[in-house]
């Protein structure tokens, strides 16, 4: 009996270990790659691969060994949708639905980034599967260590600025918030240059910026070109990148207003422009000169009678001794010609539009007035006060802004999004008395200052911050 109690106990351990040997078979591998991993974030001193002596003729067999489970780490690279479309009702929430499954990195002052290779990353780079331009879910991304890139892969050398915007490249507005993180993360990180920028659009690959934004961002960081991926379907991997998906979102005024500065400085730089002194003009009565910029749109939002706008404004620019009234087209203007424009203006008025954005070229303290066709008051949302927190975040002054309380009425006002869609590219009336009093009182203010801003000495250098 107890002979046969002991064969049964053999035959059930001869089981037990049967039924073990294939997952010990996959553990075994796994347990030696992790040791592997592992070893890349433990020898600092040898920073490509960890074990230099095994290439060593007396370690053949190690070599093989580091061989092939460098093969397997290169197979073992596994590529996600940079649009991911779990996240397509909060897109830019969190994580963002573009590189998801990442956390960005927070610093003070600063929106959140991903930084390839960092400590979060676990020394791996950034790879990129990217050349759709309709569909960001066919664009992949994958982490990969540096001395085992995934097959086909092509290494970009230096440093990568990859964008994902969720509006435009195109519009100034919307091209400056993108980049704008940019500015900021090189200020902080002794000016650094990238080699080249990656731009994408909801997932999608984009091919350039609009001129105004390319011309901005050259200005900081030099004629860096835009990667398209064009030397076969990839991966392409980062040697160094910087990713930014939130825009603006997590930079404080304090930042934004030393970025901007930048911007200005930059620009004016590039365009030969050196402003000193321009604040303490004075004409031939010892008067200050005011400069009053009426920037006019074309098309959407444009005024019905740009000529009688242009009379209030020139009449009331008359009464003020020293005041000189510059009527511009926006569309007619190189980018140089529109930060030469606003880098002599003293009070810039406009309608609502991405040609509002040229104010951050006009020296700090200076004043802006906005104009908005009916309708947007009740129906924009917080979108329409962009330009008021921009003038803010510049150091302007932000003067107020009308509202057209004329026009066509929406056919279904309980609609919001159906109403500002009728509303959005109407043109913008005119009230002559309301018009006539503010560019007076704006004028008056800005005479003010400009005679406590001669009588005071002050010491300003010309010389940007990066």
């Amino acid at each position: 009996m107890s002979n046969l109690k002991e064969m049964e106990t053999k035959y059930q351990r001869r089981c037990t270990l049967t039924k073990l040997l294939p997952f010990l078979s996959i553990l075994l591998p796994l347990l030696i790659i992790f040791h592997f991993q592992a070893s890349f974030l433990t020898f600092p001193s040898s920073p490509s691969w960890p074990f230099p002596n095994l290439g060593n003729p007396t370690h053949s067999s190690h070599s093989n060994l580091v061989e092939t489970l460098t093969a397997k780490l290169k197979d073992s690279v596994t590529f996600l949708p940079l649009k991911d479309l779990r996240y397509s009702e909060t897109p830019m929430d969190g994580n963002t639905w573009f590189m998801s499954s990442l956390t960005d990195t927070f610093e003070e002052d600063e929106p959140g980034y991903l930084y390839f290779p960092s400590n979060s990353s676990k020394g791996r780079v950034l790879c990129i599967k990217g050349q759709h331009t309709t569909d960001g879910t066919k664009n992949s991304y994958a982490l990969a260590w540096p001395k085992a890139l995934p097959p086909s892969a092509t290494l970009l050398e230096g440093l990568t600025f990859v964008s994902d915007t969720y509006y435009s490249y195109e519009n100034l507005w919307h091209g400056l918030c993108a980049i704008a993180p940019f500015f900021g993360w090189s200020m902080k990180n002794q000016c650094l240059k990238p080699s080249r920028w990656v731009l994408f659009h909801w997932g999608e690959l984009r091919s350039k910026m609009g001129s105004w934004v390319w011309n901005l961002a050259k200005a900081k960081f030099g004629d860096v070109g835009i990667e398209v991926f064009g030397k076969g379907d990839g991966p392409y991997c980062f040697e160094k990148a910087v990713v930014m998906r939130h825009e603006l979102e997590g930079m404080r005024d304090e930042k934004k207003l030393r970025v901007i500065n930048l911007m200005r400085c930059k620009a004016r730089e590039a365009c030969g422009l050196d402003p000193m002194g321009r604040g303490k003009e004075l004409n031939e009565r010892g008067d200050p000169i005011i400069r009053l910029t009426l920037l006019m749109r074309r098309g959407a939002r444009s005024f019905k009678n740009g000529e009688v706008v242009r009379g209030i404004f020139g009449q009331e620019c008359e009464r003020v001794e020293g005041c000189v009234l510059s009527v511009i087209q926006s569309e007619d203007l190189s980018f140089c010609d529109q930060v030469r424009v606003m880098t002599n203006t003293d009070i810039f008025a406009s309608p609502h539009g991405q040609q509002q954005t040229n104010m951050l070229f006009m020296d700090q303290g200076s004043s802006v007035m906005e104009f908005f066709p009916k309708g947007w008051l009740e129906h924009a949302g917080v979108g329409q006060y962009a330009y008021h927190w921009m003038a803010n975040q510049s150091g302007m002054k932000h003067q107020g802004a009308w509202w057209d309380p004329i026009g066509e009425e929406c056919p279904n006002p309980e609609q919001e999004l159906e109403c500002f869609l009728f509303h959005k590219d109407s043109k913008v009336g005119h009230n002559e008395t309301y018009f006539a009093e503010w560019a007076r009182k704006v004028l008056n203010q800005v005479r003010v200052s400009k005679l406590e801003q001669a009588s005071k000495a002050q010491v300003t250098s010309s010389a940007c911050e990066c």
